[in-house]
């Protein structure tokens, strides 16, 4: 069933933030470490030093990118990326919403572009474009997007999203790839925001996303989707754990995500999935907790989970703010 806007929002950033908390305190551990020792629920210290219900540059830049939709006209046409910008710098160097005052965890390509951005780069330009540039920096920050009128159209008009979606990316990501991860990350979005299960989300993805690049995409991003190979020929849900790689390499995250998405039927068994996995586990857990609360709602994340989230109240504030911008 399809949630209320306001509802939906509340579900997407808060599913995000909390499965970017479970991750925090356990990023860059391998996945053996956690096969030893699973994540169960929230913990405190570890990798970053930080509390329980700490969130890192994943729900920060999804927060930056939710303000700018959330100021009037911010969800038509395209969006004020110098203010974007702004808020970028300001939460690389004066901690603008960060958990607790404190920003850590900054990625390479993403440090790169905002000291641009900082120097006067335009926004659209500021992100690295070389193919070694495909961190999960784009993808990690994105699901705000799929409020936007654009993406929420009754009839989609992949091209307008296709630029739009690129023009966002590349303040911090200026390479096709990462641009096409977050694309397709957002029409699974889409599917989820109409009332259709996480499968049926996904494959709705593959099809309109495998059209469009074959009938009406233009440029480099045709050459890219081989790289997705595992979504765009079907086989992601049979792949095995062992298979299923969690770096911070965009296709990477993406895969993992929608593969935890596939393989379980809850908020709380897609997060821990996700955050199991090891490695990037703050990115892989927000990205596809940000879904998973999409799927199942912001009453599918459990309650002592959300108890201990930073700034939750915040957060729910923003998320009214997101569903209600005009």
């Amino acid at each position: 069933m399809q949630a209320s806007l306001p509802s939906a929002a509340r579900a997407a950033l808060l599913g995000l933030a909390v499965g970017d908390a479970l991750g925090v305190p356990v990023e860059f551990a391998p996945r053996t470490a956690r096969q030893q020792d699973p994540v169960t629920g929230m913990r405190a210290y570890g990798t970053h030093g930080q509390p329980a219900g700490t969130w890192s540059d994943d729900s920060s830049l999804t927060f930056c990118l939710a303000e700018t939709l959330a100021r009037p006209g911010g969800r038509t046409g395209l969006p004020d990326l110098n203010d974007f910008a702004r808020r970028s710098i300001n939460w690389l160097y004066n901690s603008y919403w960060t958990a607790h005052g404190e920003t850590f965890d900054v990625g390479n390509a993403t440090r790169v572009a905002i000291d641009r951005l900082q120097r006067g780069t335009e926004p659209t330009k500021a992100g690295p474009r070389s193919e070694f540039d495909n961190g999960n920096g784009a993808l990690m920050r994105i699901l705000p997007l799929s409020f936007h009128e654009t993406w929420r159209a009754e009839s989609l008009d992949l091209n307008a999203a296709w630029a739009l979606t690129e023009a966002v990316a590349s303040v911090t990501h200026g390479h096709p790839r990462s641009t096409l991860g977050c694309f397709v990350h957002l029409l699974v979005a889409r599917g989820l925001l109409r009332g259709l299960s996480p499968a049926a989300s996904i494959k709705q993805a593959r099809t309109e996303s495998y059209n469009w690049l074959h009938n009406q995409a233009k440029g480099p991003v045709f050459y890219e989707w081989p790289k997705y190979n595992t979504f765009f020929d079907g086989s992601l849900a049979n792949l095995t754990e062992q298979e299923v790689k969690s770096t911070g390499y965009v296709v990477h995250t993406l895969e993992a995500s929608l593969w935890c998405l596939l393989k379980h039927d809850s908020y709380a068994a897609t997060v821990l999935a996700a955050v199991n996995l090891g490695d990037d586990t703050d990115t892989t857990g927000a990205v596809a907790g940000g879904l998973a609360g999409l799927a199942y709602s912001e009453a599918g994340i459990p309650a002592e989970w959300l108890a201990v989230l930073a700034r939750r109240a915040d957060i729910e504030v923003l998320a009214m703010r997101l569903a209600k911008a005009d």
